[in-house]
């Protein structure tokens, strides 16, 4: 099934990304995404947009530059992606989100900025802080409350997970935005 990872702000969608959801079992949805994917991402004067703010935008496409396999609890405050590089697991990725809803094939959150990012080897480095520095300054969110969460993972790393060896079937096609991706409730 398609489905459709996004995070939406002033009433449209903000950025978007086509996965398959490979598998749902106890609130756990499993999404998919090959390199190469379709990806929206806000536009405006020529350079994307990283922090929602007043700014006018279009969505653009940027195809997904790596292939993820993402592990979604509705409702938790991060999501655990799986990062591949040659059909090989290469690293963990924790996108720290908030108000992470279903609706249907659509998967909506807020994203927090920051990310940790944990090699195959256990090494870990935090990606993007002043994105969360700039969001906190705009008040798009709380740093303090964000930097909470990423001690909380830290103290109980939700990985391994199990499907670092996972591979999707090759007669898969690419996913697709699924009718709905761009109505915003």
């Amino acid at each position: 099934m398609n489905a459709a990872h996004r995070e939406t702000w002033r009433g449209r969608v903000w950025r978007v990304a086509a996965l398959r959801l490979v598998e749902e079992r106890d609130g756990l949805s499993v999404l998919w995404h090959p390199e190469g994917s379709l990806v929206l991402r806000p536009f405006a004067r020529g350079r994307e947009l990283r922090i929602p703010g007043d700014e006018d935008w279009t969505l653009e496409e940027r195809p997904a530059a790596t292939e993820g396999l993402a592990l979604v609890r509705p409702g938790t405050r991060y999501s655990l992606w799986l990062m591949f590089r040659g059909g090989v697991f290469d690293h963990w990725y924790v996108n720290f989100e908030r108000e992470s809803v279903r609706r249907g094939a659509i998967f909506d959150i807020v994203d927090e900025k920051l990310d940790l990012v944990v090699g195959a080897d256990g090494t870990a480095r935090l990606k993007d802080e002043d994105e969360l520095a700039a969001a906190a300054t705009s008040g798009y969110l709380d740093e303090a409350d964000v930097r909470r969460e990423l001690e909380r993972v830290r103290a109980d790393p939700p990985w391994p997970t199990g499907w670092e060896g996972w591979r999707p079937d090759p007669a898969w096609p690419a996913p697709e935005l699924p009718p709905g991706w761009d109505v915003v409730p």
